[in-house]
């Protein structure tokens, strides 16, 4: 088994969000791989592995401090990058196809940058009164800062709330704890360059609220409500981190048929490094 070390959605090298990828996982049990990723202490670790599905180039389960997820997008993008690195040669020239708990996700080489194919959304409308005070307790946004309260699940069960300005964004102050599987993002209009600014926090192992550095999933959940509601059109740049030390840079478009993609920078930071039995 070999590590390898990427940074994903990044404005250069070490400005985005961190990600381990281990090659040759088959061996790894499920206790071994969640042993790993909390001693890593990342958001997300993914495992390659094998495809089972023919049309798939290969499969990666991903794994955060409390569990497996179906889907992140991040990982997806880091994944990715490690397989093409390793030397990995996709069965359409210019497609990636990832077998992952949210069945294939294709990723395409946008220029530098690769993007993945927003997977279709589990669940959206608005939040109850119940979930939107549970968010509002979670995030510390302000209520009378609240435009908009949807869910855009997507494989994390991520809730949005719309805020009125970047400030707003920014002066959000997470409570501690929350319960496992929380998942809850702030988004507002952007300044400086960038179209949109986002924050998401989630549950860890213990039930602490993380802020995540720069997040694929969220992105691809907010694009998508933005886009189904006429609030962006075409594309747009999101900026995500910077209450984290992270200047996250993430690319949102959606094509002619209606499909959203989300893309990204992706660096190497270190390749290779062996593994000893878990």
């Amino acid at each position: 088994m070999q590590l390898d070390l990427v940074d994903v959605f990044g404005a250069r090298a070490f400005a985005g969000n961190p990600l381990g990828v281990v090659h040759g996982a088959e061996g790894l049990s499920d206790a071994a791989m969640l042993q790993l990723t909390r001693w890593l202490g990342f958001s997300e670790t993914t495992f390659l592995l094998p495809p089972t599905d023919p049309a798939a180039d290969y499969r990666v389960r991903i794994f955060y401090p409390a569990g497996e997820l179906p889907f992140a997008g991040h990982p997806t993008l880091g994944t990715a990058h490690a397989w093409l690195r390793s030397g990995g040669v996709p069965q359409v020239a210019g497609t990636i196809l990832q077998q992952c708990g949210v069945g294939l996700v294709e990723v395409r080489q946008d220029g530098d940058l690769l993007a993945f194919k927003a997977p279709p959304m589990a669940r959206t409308g608005p939040l109850s009164a119940e979930d939107l005070a549970e968010a509002l307790r979670v995030t510390g946004a302000t209520p009378d800062a609240v435009v908009e309260a949807v869910h855009v699940a997507n494989g994390p069960k991520w809730q949005l709330l719309r805020l009125r300005s970047v400030a707003d964004v920014l002066a959000a102050e997470p409570a501690a704890k929350a319960p496992l599987g929380t998942d809850i993002g702030l988004c507002a209009p952007g300044e400086n360059g960038l179209d949109w600014e986002l924050r998401a926090f989630f549950a860890n192992g213990v039930g602490s609220i993380c802020e995540d550095p720069v997040t694929g999933s969220l992105n691809a959940g907010v694009a998508c409500h933005l886009f189904a509601s006429g609030l962006a059109q075409g594309s747009y740049l999101a900026g995500q981190g910077q209450k984290v030390g992270a200047d996250g840079r993430v690319h949102c478009r959606i094509d002619a048929n209606g499909a959203v993609w989300i893309g990204g920078r992706v660096d190497t930071i270190a390749a290779g490094a062996a593994l000893p039995a878990l």
